[in-house]
């Protein structure tokens, strides 16, 4: 089973070119928006002017981006950029955690402090856990220890990734990213 994942796109726009930029960063996106697999995406502009602009585009699975690197329509998209983005863009995938917590919301050119991720982690593990011991436990009470623990625990890790965490990360975002 394949994760969800975050690719995380940074460019610079050329001189003079940023509205240009922006308008086809956000052209593109409509047109991906149908693409099997392409969840969402986001343009973060840059802090300073001149700076880099960050782009998080969201995928169902890896074999979905691959599926969306090898498309018609992005090598159109990517032929329409090069004339507004100086040189290559750099790119970076982040699944599982760090997928979770990708940036959501400008300012969010910064990691969300641990603390914060840590107290949205653990709002989202009580009630997943409590909710599958209620659950599950009493089907699994008569397993050996650790089998019962390996099901338990990947119920856990299974229903955090794909249900509750890209949810929560989501609603908390405004907090994420405070000072």
């Amino acid at each position: 089973m394949s994760e969800p994942l975050v690719r995380v796109v940074r460019r610079k726009a050329k001189p003079g070119c940023e509205e240009a930029y922006e308008a086809l960063i956000r052209a593109m996106f409509a047109d991906a928006s149908g693409f099997p697999g392409y969840l969402a995406a986001q343009l973060i502009p840059p802090e300073d002017a001149g700076g880099e602009y960050q782009i998080l585009q969201r995928f169902a699975t890896e074999a979905d981006l691959d599926r969306w690197n090898g498309s018609p329509q992005r090598a159109l998209w990517q032929e329409r950029l090069r004339a507004v983005a100086e040189g290559d863009p750099e790119y970076r995938l982040l699944t599982g955690l760090d997928a979770w917590f990708a940036p959501t919301a400008i300012p969010a050119s910064r990691p969300p402090a641990k603390w914060r991720m840590t107290f949205v982690s653990w709002l989202g593990i009580f009630p997943t856990v409590s909710l599958l011991l209620w659950l599950v436990s009493p089907l699994l009470a008569s397993w050996p220890f650790l089998l019962r623990t390996a099901v338990f625990t990947s119920l856990v890790a299974l229903a955090m990734s794909y249900l509750v965490m890209p949810r929560l990360s989501r609603w908390m975002s405004w907090w994420l990213v405070k000072k």
